[in-house]
C-alpha cells in the first residue's frame, strides 16, 4: 500500500509563520494550581523532558515472537500454511463483520470529530501555525496515498471484478455496465474507509504528542481510558507489540507483492525465470540488503529525496497510460465512479456474508483482506500523517485526510484499470496473462513505449519496497524506543531483516499461490489491532471531551444563555453584556470543577522526588 516519504528534517524545515499581537509565554513555575484547565494553550512534546531509550520489553518480547514465528515458517512451511488457513476461515467466519463495522464507525467517528464542536481544536498549541504550507500538506498526503498496493492492484482489481462480477450489481461480468461497477467496488475498498482508519489514529497520535505533550505512542493515547500507569505500564506495552506487529505484517505483504510482482516484470521485459520462491526470496533479500544499506549510511535525505522522485516517476506513468489509452473513456468514467461511489456506499458496506454464501467468499477474500491491511498500516502512515498535520485544526484534518488522498487512489484506479479494462474489452487477453501480478506488465505491453514504461514500472515497485522498509522499520523503532523520533539504527535494520523475513514466510505459506499467503496472514494478525482501535477511538473523544477549547466553548455557551436570561429577567429589553464575578447558579461554571484532576492530571508534572512543577503560562503582551 502506502510509502510516505519522510517529512523534511527540522533543518530543512521553513521556519513556521507567526502572526503579531497577543500570545502567551510558557515558563516553567512551581504549580500551585495556578491556571485554569481552560485556559492551558497546550504542551508539545518537545517541551517535556521525556527520555527515550529501547522498551525492553516491548522489543524483546516482539522479537522473541517474530523470530519463532519466521522460525516455523522456515522449518515447517505446510504446518503453518494449515493453520493461517485455518484462522483465517475463522477470522472471516466470525469477525469479518467487525472489520466492517470497524472500517465504517472510522468513517463515522472521523466526520464526528471534524465537524462537531470538537472540529475547532488544533492538533497543537493554541495560535501555532501548520509546520507546513497548505500546498505541501497536500503533496505529503498525496505521497502517503501511493505505494506498492497501488502499482499490484491499480490494473488488476478491477479487471478482476469486470471478469468475474461482483455479487450483488446488477451487470453481467465483461459489460460495460461492470466496468463502472468493478471501478466503484475497488474504489470502497481504497477510498473513504482506509484513510478514515488511518486517520484516526494520525489524529490521536497528533494530539497527544502536539497538544498535551505525550509521546508519540499508540499506548499513550489510552491515557485516558487506562490511566497513566497502566498506559506506560504492562497494558501499554501489550499494545504497542499490538501496534508493532501490526505494522510488521501489512508492510511485509507490501513487500512481498512487490517482489511478486517484479519477478513478474523480469521475466516478461528480460526473459528471466519464470521464479519460483528461490527466486522471489532472492529478490528479496537484495531489496533488503539496499535498505540496510540506506540505513547504515545514513543518507536519510538520499531517501526522502528518492521518496519524491518516485512520486514524480508514478505520476508520469499514469498520465503516459491515460494519454496512451482510451482518454476519453477515462475521462468520461471519472464521474460516473465517484459519483456512483458516493451513492452506492451504504449499500456496499452491508455487503456482507448476511447475503449468501456468494457474497461472504467474496468479502472474505477481498474486503475483509483490505479492512485488515488498512488497519495493519494505520500506525505506519498515521504516524507519518500526525508529524506533517501539526499545527492544523481538527476539521481541517478530517476534511483534507478524507478527499485528497482518498481522491487520488480513485483516480489511480480510473486511469489503469480503465485501461486494463478496455484493453480486454478490445481483444487484448490481460486476465489470461498470468496472474494480477502479470496485469500491469501485460497492458503496459498492450501500449507503445512498452519497453521503457515497464522498466520504469518495476524502477517504481524497487524503490518503493526500499521506502517502505526504510520508513516503517523507522516507525517500529520508535515504537519499541519510547516514542524515540529518531530510534537507533541497530533497532531500525533490525526491524527490517524481520520485515524480510516476514515477507519471506508469507511467500512460502501461500505456496502456488503467494498472495494466498500474505492474505491470509495479514488478515489473522490484525485482529488483535482492530481491538486496539476501537479502544482507541474511545479515548481519544474521551480526551477530546476535556480539551482546553472544549471547556471553553462550554463556559462560553453556559455563560451567554444565563447572562441573557439574567438580563432579560433584570432589564427586558435593555440590557448589555459586562463580565463580573459571579456565584452559585449564576455562575458559567458551577457544574465545573477546575480542581478535577482528568482535566489537570495531564499538564501537571513531578521531579524524581515527588514535587510537583508544571508548565504554566504567564499573558504576554509581543506586539511590536
Amino acid at each position: 500500500m502506502s510509502t510516505p516519504p519522510q517529512p523534511p528534517h527540522e533543518s530543512e524545515q521553513h521556519t513556521p509563520r507567526r502572526w503579531p499581537g497577543h500570545r502567551r509565554k510558557r515558563e516553567q513555575l512551581p504549580y500551585p494550581h495556578g491556571i485554569h484547565p481552560a485556559l492551558v494553550p497546550g504542551i508539545a512534546v518537545e517541551d517535556r523532558k521525556l527520555s527515550y531509550g529501547t522498551d525492553r520489553t516491548v522489543f524483546l518480547v516482539t522479537a522473541v515472537c517474530i523470530a519463532a514465528f519466521i522460525a516455523w515458517g522456515v522449518l515447517s512451511t505446510e504446518t503453518l500454511a494449515t493453520a493461517s488457513t485455518a484462522a483465517l476461515g475463522w477470522v472471516t467466519g466470525n469477525t469479518g463483520w467487525f472489520f466492517t463495522a470497524m472500517s465504517t464507525l472510522a468513517v463515522l467517528f472521523m466526520l464526528v470529530v471534524g465537524f462537531t464542536k470538537t472540529g475547532r481544536i488544533p492538533l497543537g498549541t493554541d495560535e501555532e501555525e501548520p509546520e507546513y504550507s497548505f500546498f505541501a500538506w497536500l503533496a505529503m498526503l498525496f505521497a502517503a496515498g501511493m505505494g506498492i498496493g497501488l502499482m499490484f492492484f491499480g490494473a488488476s482489481e478491477p479487471l478482476n471484478h469486470f471478469g468475474a462480477g461482483v455479487p450483488g450489481f446488477g451487470a453481467a461480468p465483461g459489460s460495460e455496465e461492470m466496468t463502472v461497477f468493478a471501478l466503484v467496488q475497488t474504489a470502497f475498498h481504497w477510498a473513504l474507509n482506509p484513510w478514515a482508519m488511518y486517520a484516526v489514529v494520525g489524529a490521536a497520535i497528533a494530539y497527544g504528542a502536539y497538544r498535551r505533550g505525550r509521546a508519540p505512542l499508540i499506548s499513550r493515547i489510552f491515557v485516558p481510558l487506562l490511566g497513566k500507569k497502566r498506559a506506560e505500564g504492562g497494558v501499554g506495552k501489550l499494545i504497542d507489540i499490538f501496534a508493532i506487529f501490526a505494522t510488521l505484517f501489512g508492510t511485509a505483504a507490501s513487500l512481498g507483492i512487490g517482489a511478486v510482482q517484479i519477478a513478474q516484470g523480469l521475466q516478461i521485459v528480460a526473459g528471466w525465470g519464470p521464479f519460483g520462491n528461490g527466486g522471489l526470496i532472492a529478490i528479496i533479500a537484495v531489496l533488503t540488503a539496499g535498505f540496510v544499506v540506506s540505513a547504515v549510511s545514513g543518507i536519510a535525505r538520499g531517501i526522502r529525496y528518492l521518496s519524491s522522485t518516485n512520486l514524480i516517476l508514478a505520476f508520469l506513468l499514469a498520465l503516459f497510460v491515460f494519454v496512451a489509452g482510451p482518454t476519453v473513456l477515462l475521462l468520461d468514467l471519472v464521474p460516473a465512479v465517484f459519483s456512483t461511489y458516493l451513492q452506492e456506499y451504504l449499500w456496499l458496506t452491508g455487503q456482507t456474508g448476511a447475503w449468501g454464501e456468494e457474497t461472504a467468499g467474496f468479502a472474505g477474500g477481498w474486503t475483509v483482506f483490505y479492512w485488515a491491511w488498512w488497519l495493519s498500516w494505520s500506525p505506519f502512515v498515521g504516524m507519518f500523517i500526525a508529524k506533517i498535520s501539526r499545527g492544523r485544526t481538527l476539521r481541517q484534518f478530517v476534511t483534507v485526510v478524507l478527499v485528497v488522498p482518498s481522491s487520488m487512489c480513485v483516480l489511480w484506479f480510473i486511469v489503469m484499470g480503465g485501461t486494463a479494462m478496455h484493453l480486454q474489452q478490445t481483444g487484448t487477453d490481460l486476465a489470461g496473462a498470468g496472474g494480477q501480478e502479470a496485469t500491469l506488465f501485460a497492458m503496459l505491453d498492450a501500449l507503445p513505449l512498452s519497453a521503457i514504461t515497464s522498466v520504469l514500472a518495476m524502477l517504481i515497485i524497487g524503490i518503493f519496497f526500499v521506502t517502505s522498509a526504510d520508513s516503517a522499520s523507522i516507525v517500529m523503532g520508535t515504537l519499541s524506543q519510547r516514542g524515540d523520533p529518531d530510534p537507533h539504527k541497530g533497532v531500525v535494520i533490525f526491524w527490517g531483516l524481520c520485515l524480510g523475513g516476514i515477507a519471506v514466510v508469507m511467500l512460502l505459506a501461500g505456496g502456488g499461490d503467494a498472495l494466498t499467503g500474505m492474505q491470509n496472514l495479514v488478515t489473522v494478525s490484525a485482529l488483535p489491532f482492530a481491538v486496539v482501535v476501537l479502544l482507541l477511538m474511545v479515548a481519544f473523544y474521551k480526551e477530546l471531551h476535556h480539551d482546553p477549547a472544549t471547556i471553553r466553548a462550554r463556559f462560553a455557551s453556559a455563560a451567554m444563555r444565563k447572562a441573557v436570561i439574567h438580563g432579560i429577567e433584570e432589564h427586558g429589553d435593555d440590557f448589555a453584556l459586562q463580565v463580573e464575578h459571579a456565584g452559585g447558579l449564576r455562575a458559567a461554571g458551577e457544574a465545573f470543577d477546575s480542581h478535577d484532576p482528568v482535566v489537570t492530571e495531564w499538564y501537571r508534572q513531578v521531579d524524581e522526588h515527588g514535587n510537583e512543577i508544571e508548565h504554566v503560562y504567564k499573558e504576554e503582551d509581543t506586539s511590536p
